[in-house]
């Protein structure tokens, strides 16, 4: 039967209300784990997965290395969260090549190699010729690549289930299909929240309801200045997967999966919530990926999704205590790098409740 008072409500149960919820569980703590639908029903489970550190983070930044650090968690992670849960996360680490599609594309990629070389990190030039050597189904007209060994990608759905698990496990509780609605404030300081089945009350309450954050907390006169971002996918079968690593360019990525399965995106629209996937969006993305390799002419249809991703004003995520509410953190505005930080942003979360400084991105 649910208590009614916790350590911590976790409100959000997607990829990052998980792992904060995972990491706050391996201290010890009571929590409590609230979604309004399903598990990593929304934008969690409609991500393809890239752990894109440099693929999608090109620049020295706080957020560069936090992402960096995020991604060097993940096969200690994946390891725990087998252990504990049995679920494979399926963590692939054999890089992605980050495609130019023109000689200035290839100029761009040839100063972002030497940047990120100078930052410690793996990068490298490849040629056409070499490219083809690599992957050979990659079309002609390639002008080359950028060699990312350490990026890779994972399954979301599985590292959203195995995270929720994992805390469960080790004593939190989980609630799906609860909706809050509304705060439990005593002067300034939030002691729990109203939900349709009642009031919960905790020390500490996070909210992790990414692209819906900003309406919860809008009751509190709270102003994030998040947006949403649709973004379309689509995903194919093959009996013989046409490339091995991930194939990233500008307008298109494609995603080897290692269950024969490849998910291509992601269309991009700002400032709307409808998750209905439109036909003018997926034959953009169909035409980009088959130009990127001719053979998926070939492939199978499988199924077409959207997620709603929460972005904010100048592309860094909230991490953190509120400054106004005590008992209050947020973490949302991932956008589209959320399952790459969600092991860092749990644990960053976790030490922040707990007293502990931690090195946050803005």
């Amino acid at each position: 039967m649910m208590k009614k008072h916790y350590d911590v409500i976790v409100v959000g149960g997607g990829v990052i209300g998980s792992s904060i919820a995972y990491q706050l569980s391996k201290r010890g703590r009571n929590v409590l784990l609230l979604e309004k639908n399903k598990l990593a029903s929304k934008a969690s489970s409609a991500a393809a997965g890239m752990l894109g550190a440099q693929s999608e983070l090109e620049k020295d930044s706080p957020l560069f290395r936090l992402a960096r650090k995020s991604r060097g968690m993940f096969p200690k992670l994946a390891e725990e969260l087998k252990e504990l849960t049995g679920i494979d996360i399926q963590l692939v680490q054999n890089g992605i090549f980050k495609i130019a599609k023109t000689d200035a594309e290839a100029a761009s990629l040839a100063s972002i190699i030497s940047i990120q070389k100078k930052l410690g990190e793996s990068a490298s030039w490849i040629a056409p010729n070499e490219l083809r050597e690599w992957e050979p189904s990659l079309s002609e007209y390639i002008k080359g690549a950028m060699y990312i060994p350490n990026d890779g990608n994972v399954s979301p759905p599985n590292l959203s289930r195995a995270l929720a698990h994992a805390a469960i496990g080790l004593g939190a509780e989980m609630m799906e299909h609860t909706e809050v609605c509304g705060f439990i404030k005593e002067t300034n300081r939030i002691i729990g929240v109203q939900t349709m089945i009642g009031k919960i009350f905790a020390d500490e309450t996070v909210i992790t309801g990414g692209a819906w954050s900003e309406q919860l907390l809008s009751q509190l006169g709270i102003k994030l200045n998040t947006y949403p971002v649709k973004g379309e996918c689509f995903s194919v079968r093959v009996k013989k997967s046409p490339v091995i690593r991930t194939i990233f360019s500008k307008g298109c990525y494609i995603v080897p999966k290692p269950d024969g399965r490849l998910v291509i995106g992601a269309t991009e629209e700002a400032n709307t919530f409808d998750e209905s996937v439109h036909l003018e969006g997926l034959v953009q993305l169909m035409q980009r990926a088959i130009k990127l390799i001719p053979e998926l002419t070939c492939a199978q249809w499988e199924k077409s999704w959207a997620g709603i991703r929460p972005q904010t004003a100048d592309k860094t995520p909230y991490m953190g205590r509120h400054p106004l509410f005590e008992g209050l953190s947020i973490a949302t505005g991932h956008y589209r790098n959320g399952i790459l930080l969600a092991p860092i942003t749990g644990l960053n979360m976790a030490k922040l409740l707990e007293g502990e400084e931690i090195e946050a991105p803005f």
